[in-house]
């Protein structure tokens, strides 16, 4: 009588398994962070073009009435939301009356490094993804807002700015 010792195994041995599992956990640490620096820099694009096209608005509604809208309700845009799901801010700079008027609004207007005014006729900008802003822009919780500067000549992250 012959004792045949040879099996027919198809399945995968322990050491096969662990060693599938270590390169899928590489490969995952690499790709996640990856992943996650395009979908903010996606953010930031959506931010930046829908802060276009509300700068449009208003430049088109200055051109009609010859003002500028107290507020985002003004042109229909008073619910749009930034990716990040909070509102965009906008404030009124050109033809309030100065210090009175802006103590009266929620805002007051952004500023560089030298505290200089980055607009000279409206704010706008998102607070970013931590949703915390100041007026200055050298504030490090500044550093991640998306900004409307130089009169529209700029708009991006304050980090670039």
């Amino acid at each position: 009588m012959k004792i045949d010792l040879k099996t027919n195994n198809t399945g995968f041995t322990l050491i096969e398994v662990m060693i599938a599992i270590a390169i899928i956990g590489i490969l995952a640490s690499i790709a996640i962070p990856n992943y996650l620096k395009y979908e903010e820099k996606a953010r930031i694009e959506v931010a930046t073009t829908e802060m276009k096209i509300i700068e449009k608005k208003i430049v088109n509604l200055v051109a009609d009435n010859g003002k500028l809208p107290e507020d985002l309700s003004e042109i229909g845009l008073d619910k749009i939301i930034d990716p990040w799901g909070r509102p965009y801010i906008y404030l009124k700079i050109f033809g309030s009356n100065n210090a009175k008027d802006h103590k009266s609004q929620k805002g007051k207007p952004r500023k560089d490094r030298s505290l200089h005014p980055i607009n000279t006729d409206f704010d706008l900008y998102s607070v970013g993804r931590d949703g915390k802003s100041r007026a200055p822009l050298t504030a490090k919780i500044c550093q991640d807002d998306i900004i409307r500067a130089n009169n529209g000549g700029f708009m991006g992250l304050v980090s670039d700015y």
